[in-house]
């Protein structure tokens, strides 16, 4: 060690101990510095370092991949963007068809009927769907007021299932 370095650790650690103490306490540092240079740490394996040196370019390579897929992947998503926007507003410009023959691939039900003052009464379907749902309704309004005479759990599944059939047989038209 420099003089130098020793009297500025000798000044350090009598700031902490007593004159006699910082002196063996810069002893004790001479020595295990000597010590430290008679026995040096033997160096690594030469193919140890390669197998390192290798997985680290590994590595780098891997964050470079996935770097330039998110980049890849992120342009596919706005490219996708671009082209679902430019397909709904070309739809949306676009001069079609009359408003009359919109209407008509719209409804299913005759302009005759929707003009009728009770469109059930008009309408066969709608009809048997509107006796079924209030069907229904009146055994509904039994199971609630206890008036049929069981205790209601098989009722009210079997009514479950038909307003699941009703509900099937309405949106199929």
């Amino acid at each position: 060690m420099k003089s130098q370095n020793e009297e500025n650790l000798k000044e350090l650690f009598e700031g902490f101990l007593d004159s006699k103490e910082a002196e063996q306490a810069v002893e004790d540092i001479r020595e295990g510095e000597r010590i430290l240079r008679e026995h040096p740490v033997p160096e690594p394996d030469k193919k140890l370092i390669a197998s390192i040196k290798s997985e680290i370019v590994e590595a780098v390579l891997r964050k470079k991949t996935n770097v330039f897929r998110r980049i890849v992947f992120k342009s596919a998503v706005v490219a996708a963007a671009v082209v679902i926007l430019a397909a709904i507003s070309i739809g949306l410009f676009e001069k079609g068809g009359s408003d009359s023959e919109r209407v008509a691939a719209v409804s299913r039900i005759p302009a005759a009927i929707w003009e009728s003052e009770r469109l059930a009464d008009d309408d066969a379907d709608l009809a048997s769907l509107t006796a079924e749902i209030e069907q229904i309704e009146s055994d509904l309004l039994a199971l609630q007021l206890g008036e049929n005479g069981d205790n209601g759990s098989g009722a009210a599944a079997e009514l479950e299932m038909e307003l699941i059939e009703i509900n099937n047989d309405f949106w199929k038209g």
